[in-house]
């Protein structure tokens, strides 16, 4: 146990060590929120990704794989594919767009200067949304921490949580975009090869291969079969659906988006877009395979029980390795957390102070008092977040899929379209944003119906239906005016230049 503690201060200290760092060389809210566009290939693909996979990749994704077996691939291969769909479609158009966009600090901030929103309505709906879903999301991040305190350490649930969210707001508060992107492209690096190493290891410990399939087998075939559920019952087009569209979310993702418009230049984005497919690629595969074999450990370990399906990783890491070992796979959960915590805390301050504090409250605001106002909103977002992250009933899987699914639907549809249709207007983007938003909100109360209709993913109809919106309100209503238009000509120059 002293090891392991011991393993977790070094890595506690070496991530507060760069959030001073940082702290260093911020001096206003374009280095706070975006850190200058200063950016490389590596530390803005291993952000993105680490940003965007969380405690869910170390703890969701490897207990829903132990749950229902392969058919987790479905998941996998849905978030993989939409991964590698966000580099190539919009990761160079949106860096490009959103410096042209009067410098545009976060997605809001892009929607309003893209369509001279002169009124603050649609950057406010932006705002007010993100707030929303990333209080859920960075919630279930907290939720991770602590059950991660609670295993390892035996700590009180309620205590695990708030000393999680207490070191996490202190480096963002400080730090801002360059410590989060920087401990990120630590915490990337730490959580692949994590997810590397363990499935591996764990392999070997059930004997092999071999062994590892038989008793997988043994206990429940159906868990090797992706077209089965784990009762064996054929996986409808419901659930298919549901679970592959996970990758439609990517598009809306604002801790994500921001790593595009904070790299250094739109010609760095191939090398970081193959970087990030491939990390992608190794942390999915792996978090897959650490649920499966884990499958057959506990059976042959455990007795086949195991309490928490979410806590798979940590007790396959305190069981196999070494203490110091242990520390540093359990720090690589840590990581992960960290990673999407502070990025979600990061851009929900930015939708307080650059989306609505700024525009609507104080417009002669400097950029060094929206600075400290944004600094100010790390620690209110994040109390409201632990409230939120007391209730140790909640999985970490359910939260983010429905902050997931909601972000996807409000931003996914109006940033496609924003980024390559000339024709869309205000009022489409208004329609689409409001949409997408409210049909996940309402989507998700609802059950059942005629085919299992309301047990669809509420990404699928939120996207669907935001789309839509988008092309009616555009097409019937006046087209952009000369400004926008304008700007729209000045970004596909900017495009071509490279």
């Amino acid at each position: 146990m002293y090891a392991v503690t011991a393993t977790f201060i070094v890595y506690l200290a070496l991530m507060l060590g760069i959030g001073i760092w940082a702290y260093r060389r911020t001096n206003d809210a374009a280095g706070y929120f975006l850190g200058g566009r200063s950016l490389g290939p590596w530390p803005a693909a291993l952000s993105a990704g680490a940003s965007d996979m969380s405690g869910w990749l170390m703890l969701g994704l490897p207990g829903f794989a132990f749950l229902s077996g392969l058919e987790a691939l479905w998941l996998a291969g849905g978030l993989l594919l939409g991964t590698w769909l966000n580099w190539l479609l919009v990761a160079r158009r949106l860096r490009v767009y959103s410096q042209v966009a009067n410098d545009a600090l976060t997605i809001p901030e892009f929607f309003a200067n893209r369509f001279g929103d002169r009124a603050h309505l649609l950057q406010a709906v932006g705002a007010g949304f993100v707030l929303l879903f990333f209080l859920f999301y960075t919630s279930a991040g907290l939720v991770a921490a602590g059950k991660l305190f609670e295993t390892v350490f035996g700590f009180d649930y309620r205590l695990a949580v708030s000393l999680g969210t207490l070191f996490i707001v202190s480096y963002t508060l400080f730090g801002g975009f360059l410590a989060v992107s920087w401990t990120d492209l630590v915490q990337g690096l730490l959580m692949a090869a994590a997810l590397l190493l363990l499935p591996l290891m764990v392999v070997i410990a059930d004997g092999g291969l071999g062994p590892a399939h038989g008793a997988i087998v043994a206990r429940n075939p159906a868990l090797l079969d992706p077209w089965t559920d784990q009762v064996g019952a054929p996986l409808g087009a419901i659930a298919i659906i549901s679970l592959a569209a996970w990758g439609l979310g990517y598009f809306g993702q604002p801790h994500v988006l921001a790593r595009f418009a904070g790299i250094r230049a739109a010609s760095a984005v191939p090398a970081a877009r193959r970087i990030a497919v491939t990390w992608t690629a190794l942390g999915l595969f792996g978090a897959t395979l650490v649920g499966l074999a884990g499958i057959a450990w506990v059976d042959n370990n455990l007795g086949g029980t195991l309490a928490d399906a979410e806590t798979i990783f940590m007790v396959l890491a305190e069981a196999l390795f070494h203490p110091v070992l242990a520390g540093v796979l359990l720090a690589a959960i840590l990581a992960a957390i960290m990673s999407t915590a502070d990025s979600q805390l990061l851009v929900a301050s930015a939708a307080l102070a650059e989306d609505l504090y700024r525009p609507l409250l104080r417009r002669s605001a400097g950029r060094g008092e929206v600075l400290l106002i944004g600094r100010l909103a790390v620690v209110l977002l994040a109390g409201v977040a632990l409230l939120l992250a007391l209730n140790p009933e909640r999985t970490v899987l359910a939260l983010v899929a429905y902050a997931w699914a909601g972000f996807g639907a409000a931003f996914g549809p109006a940033l496609l379209l924003s980024l390559y249709w000339s024709r869309m207007n205000w009022a489409g983007a208004v329609a689409g944003v409001l949409t997408g938003g409210s049909v996940v909100v309402l989507w998700k109360q609802l059950e059942g119906g005629p085919f299992g209709l309301f047990d669809l993913y509420e990404i699928v109809p939120g996207v669907l239906l935001a789309s839509l919106a988008i092309l009616l309100a555009s097409l019937l209503t006046a087209p952009p005016t000369a400004a926008v238009r304008d700007g729209f000509a000045r970004y596909q120059a900017g495009l071509a230049k490279g």
